[in-house]
């Protein structure tokens, strides 16, 4: 047989409730307190090192005024470390100044250095005693100083490894047409290029162009001279069909 048990009076259940309180009320005190404690100590520690990092640069930064580099304080610490030291800054400086005058004359030596000639067709001159048509040109466009452009020949004056192109256009109704481009040197002739080209048939005014390049090296005093081996050969004398070029590589 079990004897019932009678609830606890109304006051205690009031004494517990507000135990419970204060219980709660101590704990979330005691947490916060716990919180702007670790808060403050950190704080505390930033400025530290903030009066620590302050204290070890400040000679940098009164060297730096009285030198003049850098006048302005927020100019010397700004955010980033590089700005920090006026003296790395300066050279920084100078460095970037002499890489874009470097760059400059480097581009200055290219540009120098880099010679071109594009030929256009002025006459044609036939020798029937060598069986030759020589061309003679004049400067389409042209820069630098080392190919020199006379009459029909051109003479090299700086030597070095040279691109040479050239074409002819042919209105002849010989059965092949084609030019020739001829070095000579201290009296030596050396043929450098060939171009043939088979010339259509059966019609009343036959046209054909003979396209020829190539890279040689080209000695300092010698000359080139574009021919075919034709006397009288018919061309087509017009910028656009008939031209040659030279430049250096």
């Amino acid at each position: 047989m079990s004897i019932p048990q009678n609830p606890p009076p109304a006051s205690v259940r009031k004494v517990k409730v507000e135990v419970l309180k204060s219980f709660l009320l101590y704990t979330v005190a005691s947490t916060c307190v716990g919180v702007m404690y670790i808060q403050w100590t950190h704080i505390w520690m930033l400025k530290a090192e903030m009066a620590e990092i302050s204290q070890r640069f400040r000679p940098l930064e009164t060297a730096a005024k009285g030198s003049g580099i850098c006048c302005d304080a927020a100019a010397c610490c700004g955010v980033s470390g590089y700005h920090r030291f006026p003296v790395r800054q300066a050279r920084g400086h100078d460095r970037d100044t002499r890489d874009v005058q470097d760059q400059k004359k480097r581009r200055h030596r290219r540009q120098k250095q880099h010679t071109f000639l594009h030929l256009v067709p002025v006459s044609s001159q036939s020798y029937n005693n060598h069986d030759t048509t020589v061309l003679s040109w004049a400067l389409g466009q042209s820069r630098g100083e080392g190919l020199q452009l006379s009459g029909d020949t051109v003479t090299v004056v700086t030597e070095g490894t040279y691109f040479i192109y050239s074409q002819v256009l042919y209105k002849d109704t010989t059965w092949v047409m084609g030019h020739v481009i001829t070095k000579s040197l201290r009296g030596a002739e050396t043929k450098l290029m060939k171009c043939l080209k088979s010339m259509p048939r059966n019609i009343s005014q036959p046209l054909n162009t003979c396209y020829t390049a190539g890279v040689h090296f080209l000695e300092s005093g010698s000359t080139l001279q574009l021919s075919v081996p034709r006397k009288s050969a018919e061309i087509i004398l017009t910028a656009h069909a008939t031209f040659m070029g030279i430049f250096n590589i």
